[in-house]
């Protein structure tokens, strides 16, 4: 951008602005903090000026938007051409529920539908096991069967919705029930299109809502690859997720790091099941977390387009551009939402939603200001829609691709996320790889520490939080909140029991032993038998089961 003797001079100059007027300054002004640093606490330098960016090649480093390596967006013309979708997170009660937030949310604009499920679902148990009692519909929606699933988007055509599902452990088996409510609305399954997240290995980095061991796991992920290559091109197999990395306490380079190391033992492991690497890459997709340092965020989400744009050209020799091209979804830092003054979380969300649109997102979800108490309610989710609303039409910032790059302080930025997130991958290719890492315990205390290390500073008061530790008020602001009513719990047990009792009991005995025979036959592709499943009302929970007793329950190492 500048030759060297340009850059010597500007550097010149700013040093010594630094040691005369500046010095001046701050006698007179003196710095309102000791230190200061961005919310991961990486040290920010008063001012940015071109000088360490001396090796900086445009074409290189940042390029045109929908050009390799991607940084500046994945699009030729991004938010010009088709806005991000707005894909609000839904889910709570009963499968009737949560369809009519849907079909709320929908007639509001949103463009996309995002499914949560209870936590039993995610655990791989039924409604009616003793593990869910209390938990039924409490922080999701509740899916045990095929029935569930043809009433949570009864009126909603899955060839002209698209559908991401929160699900890790049992992603396998709602994705079959998902793909059957298709087949019962016609819809061929060549034109469903959606998302499952699919992404144990964060799972035991973060999240903690696994079921298998990590070696039978990664051979149902490559399954759900290879089934999906042949019978669902438009299905997105795995979004590789950062969101709870972040969420768990990890800095921002750890977020980028571990979710990229993520992504690369995915594509490693459909590689060596034998799928070429352009049938499958295209379709994977990521989740980043947008926290509350707008800059670091920005710079997060392009560092992460270049990273993977060469990781997949160079390490894995992909040569078709769409498995270079890194598309993610966005979702606001729950973790940032406080109790105290709730009403400051519009404020938060925005900023945060802001920063993922600046960072080039290709769907993004709001969070209410409510949803650290509570689900959220039909009030509070309708303001999270508009925001997204109101940064599209009326802010401007979707009309320019990139806006922020050039910036001496972006592009710094970036580099600098990229060159700490590629030291802690270097470090897990040197462990062996992510699973072996995890085995290790590495990923899960670097994120402890990290989470650690970021709420004594809260303590401390330096770093502040509005209404938690900086500008606090006595009194709090009453908002409403959504109840569960206990009636859900006892709906959802007795519909499950009827499934049981009035579908084809000799049909379903036949799918669950189909299925753990092929579970015991590594070359046996499970995705057919478990749709088999799903199709003769087997439920969510004896799936499971039957794949428990062959491929073992992961045990958490006790590593702190």
């Amino acid at each position: 951008m500048y030759d060297r003797k340009k850059l010597a001079g500007i550097a010149t100059r700013r040093k010594k602005w630094q040691d005369e007027e500046l010095a001046s300054n701050h006698r007179k002004s003196p710095a309102r903090l000791e230190r200061f640093s961005t919310v991961s606490d990486e040290e920010i330098d008063l001012l940015y000026t071109p000088d360490p960016l001396s090796n900086f090649d445009y074409e290189e480093d940042l390029g045109n938007p929908g050009q390799y390596p991607y940084t500046r967006g994945v699009q030729p013309t991004m938010y010009r051409g088709r806005l991000w979708t707005m894909r609000q997170f839904a889910g709570f009660g009963s499968a009737e529920d949560t369809n009519s937030r849907f079909k709320f949310l929908l007639s509001q604009g949103q463009t996309g539908l995002s499914t949560a499920f209870h936590f039993p679902t995610l655990m791989g148990y039924d409604s009616d096991s003793p593990r869910a009692k209390g938990e039924v519909g409490m922080c999701g929606v509740a899916v045990d069967s095929l029935k569930d699933m043809e009433i949570l988007f009864a009126g909603i055509p899955l060839d002209k919705v698209t559908t991401s599902m929160t699900i890790n452990g049992p992603a396998a088996m709602i994705f079959a029930m998902y793909l059957a409510v298709a087949e019962k609305q016609g819809v061929p399954f060549h034109k469903v299109g959606g998302t499952i997240q699919n992404d144990i290995l964060k799972e035991y980095i973060a999240q903690h809502s696994w079921i298998f061991p990590p070696e039978p796991s990664m051979r149902i992920i490559t399954d759900i690859l290879a089934y999906c290559a042949d019978n669902v091109p438009r299905w997105n197999t795995i979004s590789i997720s950062g969101y709870h990395i972040r969420e768990a306490g990890s800095t921002a380079v750890q977020e980028l790091a571990f979710t990229i190391a993520d992504g690369i033992a995915y594509v490693q492991a459909g590689i060596d099941a034998g799928i070429p690497v352009d049938r499958f890459a295209p379709r994977l997709s990521y989740f980043f977390n947008a926290h509350m340092d707008f800059f670091e965020e920005i710079a997060k989400y392009r560092a992460a387009r270049r990273m993977w744009a060469r990781i997949m050209r160079e390490r894995f020799h992909a040569k078709d551009e769409n498995s270079w091209k890194l598309r993610f979804h966005t979702q606001t830092a729950g973790c940032t939402l406080t109790a105290q003054q709730p009403m400051n979380n519009v404020v938060r969300v925005a900023l945060q939603a802001l920063s993922g649109v600046l960072g080039g997102t290709q769907s993004l979800h709001t969070n209410s200001m409510d949803e650290t108490m509570a689900l959220p309610t039909e009030q509070s989710v309708t303001v999270a829609l508009r925001t997204q609303q109101i940064i599209a039409e009326e802010s401007g910032v979707a009309n320019t691709i990139d806006p922020l790059g050039g910036s001496f302080f972006v592009e710094q930025l970036t580099n600098g996320m990229e060159e700490k997130a590629m030291e802690y991958i270097r470090k897990i290719d040197e462990m062996g790889g992510m699973v072996a890492a995890i085995r290790q315990g590495y990923p899960q205390r670097e994120v402890a520490d990290a989470a650690f290390h970021f709420q004594r500073l809260v303590d401390a008061g330096k770093k502040r939080i509005v209404g938690l530790n900086a500008y606090t008020s006595e009194e709090g602001v009453p908002i409403p909140l959504l109840k569960i009513d206990d009636r859900v719990e006892r709906q959802q047990v007795a519909r499950t029991k009827e499934v049981r009792r009035k579908r084809d009991a000799k049909k379903a005995r036949a799918t669950l032993a189909a299925l753990k025979e092929g579970s015991l036959t590594p070359s046996v592709n499970l995705m057919p038998l478990l749709l088999d499943a799903a199709r003769g009302y087997v439920t969510l929970g004896e799936m499971c089961d039957t794949l428990r007793e062959t491929m073992g329950v992961y045990t958490d190492p006790a590593i702190f």
